[in-house]
Parts: structure tokens; C-alpha cells; sequence
């Protein structure tokens, strides 16, 4: 079945899996009470950036060279993902002697220090970014959000290899 799926629809689907991460998230803010960590609020931007260009893509429906820079903008998008869910499940785990300080929230950040700055204070964690809180099957929030970063970067490989392939038999 994959074999078979269109470059455009990939890019649909692609956009679907996104808007099911944030509408996920949303809920666990405003249903479930989990009140999102600064990490967890980059997660949401990384997986709205990836849902807006796969959105694009999906519209433009791209010949060879656009599935080339839609797929590359994808994977960075996808691996900058995984570099910030990774480091939140790493300050998860770490022991509780080792967890930072709780800070300022993002809001404050952003107000009081340049962008570089806040993305250096949020990206190195707080204590809030290491509690754990909603789990399901063993993993955390951050580690759903990691799990699934993986399979988006995976997914556009192929898509990309995918919609090459198409091309080059046009």
C-alpha cells in the first residue's frame, strides 16, 4: 500500500499526523490540566512548522526539485524535533539530585532576554521540563513526541524518495 501512495497524499497525511500531535497537546493542556513546559511548547512550534510545510506540499503538489527542498526542509524540521524531544527525555530521566532549578516561564523569557538567549536558558531545562507527569505505555509526553519525530523523518525519506522515483518515471 505504501508503494502505491501518491507524493500529495503523503504530504496530506503527513500534514493530518501533525495537526493530530498539537490537537493531542491541546487537549492535555486544556482537558487533562497538563500545563506545557517550555520544551514542550518548542515541540509544539517544531511540529506546527512541519504541519505548515507539509500543508504547502501537499497543496503545491511538488515535481522533483520542490519534493527535493519540501523533503529537506521536512527532515531538518523533523531532526530539530528530535533534538529538543531528546534533550527533554534526557532531563527527564536524570536523577533527582541532577535535575536544574525550576526558571521563569517561556512567556517571561521572552520578554525580558533576545530570543538567543531564551532559546539557550529553555533549551538547556528547568526542573519543570524534567517532571514526567501524563505517560501511556511506559513514556512520557516527550517521549511520544520523540518517538513520533523519528517516524516523521522516517516517513519523509521515503515520501521524498518516493515523489524522486515518481519523477524520474514521468
Amino acid at each position: 500500500m505504501l508503494s502505491r501512495l501518491q507524493p500529495r497524499l503523503g504530504y496530506a497525511a503527513g500534514f493530518l499526523v501533525c495537526a493530530a500531535m498539537i490537537g493531542f497537546a491541546l487537549y492535555l493542556q486544556h482537558v487533562q490540566g497538563q500545563e506545557p513546559c517550555p520544551l514542550c511548547i518548542l515541540q509544539r512550534v517544531t511540529w506546527l512548522a512541519l504541519g505548515g510545510i507539509f500543508l504547502v506540499a501537499a497543496v503545491h503538489g511538488p515535481a522533483r526539485a520542490g519534493a527535493m527542498v519540501y523533503g529537506g526542509l521536512l527532515f531538518v524540521a523533523a531532526g530539530i524535533g528530535m533534538g529538543i524531544a531528546g534533550r527533554h527525555v534526557w532531563l527527564q530521566h536524570l536523577p533527582k539530585d541532577q535535575v536544574p532549578a525550576c526558571g521563569p516561564d517561556l512567556d517571561f523569557m521572552l520578554r525580558q532576554f533576545p530570543l538567543s538567549e531564551t532559546l539557550q536558558k529553555v533549551l538547556s531545562g528547568s526542573g519543570e521540563c524534567a517532571e514526567t507527569g501524563w505517560t501511556f505505555l511506559g513514556l512520557s509526553i516527550a517521549g511520544w513526541s520523540l518517538l513520533w519525530f523519528v517516524l516523521i523523518g522516517a516517513f519523509v525519506v521515503f515520501l521524498t524518495m518516493r515523489a524522486l522515483t515518481r519523477a524520474r518515471g514521468s
